[in-house]
């Protein structure tokens, strides 16, 4: 698996070769390169652009993170790791596709630096933390402790030390200091072009989420909501999630 030393960090980094703008994959909370699948690669296929996946500090195979997470956590991705990597990864211009966390990674950095970004496809992202997400978060942490369920097996494939990553994740989400998180006032500062995706069922957030979006970004913001479709549109609705993104790629370039 190849790595890239990016912000004094050994990331995990797939590279799908293609035209720019580069196609640039932020995961979710607990994802990762492979939790991905093969959707990256789907879409670099379908629009001729190149593509980087990378695996943040704490996830798949990079390096570990430093715990507890602050909860800024989502903030110092945006402004101190993913400047670097657009500009060790990508030759110019970049579409961000970010889900969940690595959604509100990609408004953050385009609220505030936005360098190199042409658009942003946010899936199921998070702008302001809702009762909801504590609850399933509270209830996914409890399943991952049971030995019982197969929650901590299956996330061990992918993580090469699932407890880091799940407790580090879970736990910053769940303090007392996470609940007033909110990252709203970054929206303003996007001037480029914002699809906003998210399952009609997604079990970590209502579609306030997506609203608040639309409504706060300066730039155009296209609203999807897929019916039948939780937290993982591009598990729960391959095929309608692959075809919004690309066209929604396609109309950038």
């Amino acid at each position: 698996m190849p790595f890239a030393r990016i912000a004094e960090q050994t990331l995990e980094v797939a590279r799908i070769p293609g035209a720019s703008p580069t196609l640039v994959f932020l995961h979710e909370g607990l994802g990762c390169v492979a939790r991905w699948r093969d959707f990256p690669a789907q879409v670099a296929a379908a629009t001729g652009r190149a593509a980087v996946v990378v695996s943040r500090r704490g996830y798949g195979q990079s390096e570990p993170a430093e715990l507890p997470r602050p909860p800024t956590f989502m903030h110092e991705e945006a402004l101190n790791v993913l400047p670097h990597l657009l500009t060790s990864e990508t030759a110019g211009d970049a579409i961000l596709i970010g889900h969940s966390d690595g959604a509100s990674i990609a408004l953050v950095y385009t609220g505030s630096i936005g360098a190199g970004v042409r658009g942003v496809v946010a899936m199921a992202p998070h702008v302001f933390v809702e009762e909801i997400c504590v609850r399933q978060i509270t209830a996914l942490r409890a399943d991952y402790l049971d030995p019982s369920t197969e929650v901590r097996a299956k996330l061990a494939r992918h993580h090469r030390d699932v407890d880091h990553t799940f407790l580090g994740w879970a736990d910053v989400w769940l303090s007392p200091a996470f609940r007033d998180w909110n990252i709203t006032n970054y929206l303003p500062g996007i001037r480029v072009p914002v699809m906003a995706l998210q399952g009609e069922g997604d079990e970590y957030g209502t579609l306030a989420q997506i609203d608040a979006v639309c409504a706060r970004v300066s730039g155009p913001c296209e609203r999807v909501v897929l019916e039948d479709c939780g937290h993982v549109p591009q598990r729960d609705q391959p095929e309608k999630t692959l075809a919004s993104v690309v066209r929604f790629v396609e109309s950038l370039v």
